[in-house]
């Protein structure tokens, strides 16, 4: 889920970056590379210098679709499915900014090192049965990397996600030498905020959350290039959008997230937090979205989350659940969740290794007594043996 990806984040700090993209110059000759401890790139000391979030926080629009470098880490995070035709297809395009010393920014040197920017991509070729995934990383240094905060735009090099001069359209490019996509979006509903007060808790105690919303309908058309066949595609994505500073507690193992569209304009957001002990951190949570756009808070009581059959993975041998029964029995809601293509793991490389399951998924059910198809993304963290820490 958007908030999860800050502990991606920070587990790729953790496990180290490419000494060659992040090759120090200047007062950082002396900094080792790559940096294998959290201790040589995010410094304990610097914490208090970020800001926490708490409530009250109000959103403004288009204000906060823009970088929020007050804060220690914030992701920008789309996926999607898309059509060709008969073809079938997902994407996944998240773009990931921690800031490491602010210090640092009145630097003299422009190698020094005070943000770091991650990108992840991942196009699922459903009729295929094929997923492919590319990643970049890279500091704000010449202007390889960087987020604006007068208006929504974040790149690594050539990848980039950001708001049209209509400041309402999105637009996400991003290429490697097997696929690529240029994509428009349009949001059909207005952000959807999590939490309360302006604020998603993720655990017990002050700064333990952030501020997080959602784009829950994105009507996407645009290209898709694959294996150098360039493809028109439409569809329908989803973005989250979230920043803050938080810490969460030695007990939490790992999370599953679930960002579902249904066909009759209803959109639910839900994750649990595992805990070591086997149980769920009760404030686990969801939200869902009404078909005109208004949106209400769930509480873990509010839903039940099945796990069924299971896959292993033949790269790093975790296993991971592969289906779902869903139930929100006050909002009439039945759903089964199957992956379009069972294997969908990341195993990062640049990024220090992380593993992670992120992919696509089919939606059959009922929705108020009637049946119900859709569409949606699960992600899965801490089925191997790592679990990223902070």
């Amino acid at each position: 889920m958007g908030w999860g990806r800050r502990l991606l984040f920070t587990a790729l700090l953790t496990a180290g970056v490419s000494g060659a993209t992040f090759a120090a110059k200047g007062e950082d000759a002396a900094a080792p590379a790559p940096y294998s401890a959290m201790a040589k790139v995010l410094d304990p000391s610097m914490a208090g210098l970020f800001k926490q979030a708490v409530p009250p926080y109000q959103f403004r629009f288009p204000r906060d679709h823009a970088a929020h470098p007050e804060y220690q880490t914030e992701w920008w995070y789309y996926t999607g499915h898309l059509y060709s035709g008969a073809r079938k297809f997902g994407y996944e395009l998240t773009f990931f900014q921690v800031g490491v010393n602010p210090w640092r920014k009145t630097s003299r040197s422009a190698w020094a090192l005070h943000t770091i920017y991650f990108a992840h991509f991942t196009v699922t070729d459903e009729n295929n049965q094929r997923f492919d995934f590319t990643e970049l990383t890279s500091r704000p240094a010449l202007g390889m990397a960087g987020s604006r905060t007068d208006r929504y735009r974040v790149w690594i090099h050539d990848w980039s996600a950001g708001l049209l001069s209509n400041q309402r359209t999105h637009q996400l490019k991003a290429s490697s030498p097997k696929f690529a996509v240029d994509l428009t979006l349009d949001s059909a509903k207005p952000p959807v905020v999590h939490g309360y007060g302006g604020v998603s808790q993720k655990s017990a105690g002050r700064g333990r959350a952030s501020h997080y919303y959602s784009l829950t309908r994105l009507e996407t058309q645009g290209t898709l290039t694959l294996n150098g066949e360039r493809l028109p595609v439409t569809g329908l994505s989803w973005m989250d959008h979230e920043f803050g500073s938080n810490q969460l507690t030695e007990q939490q193992t790992g999370w599953d997230w679930f960002s579902l569209q249904l066909d009759d304009r209803r959109e639910l957001m839900l994750y649990r937090l595992r805990l070591k002990d086997g149980s769920v951190e009760p404030l686990s949570s969801g939200t869902l979205v009404q078909a005109d756009g208004t949106w209400k808070h769930l509480p873990l009581s509010a839903f039940q989350i099945q796990a069924g059959k299971t896959w292993k993975s033949p790269k790093t041998g975790a296993t991971y659940p592969a289906e779902w029964h869903v139930q929100v029995p006050a909002e009439n809601l039945d759903l089964q969740l199957s992956p379009t293509v069972p294997d969908q793991e990341l195993v990062t490389e640049s990024s220090g290794g992380v593993r992670y399951w992120e992919g696509g998924v089919r939606v059959t059910g009922k929705s108020r007594g009637k049946q119900v198809g859709g569409v949606g993304y699960v992600e899965l963290t801490g089925y191997t043996r790592e679990v990223p820490r902070i």
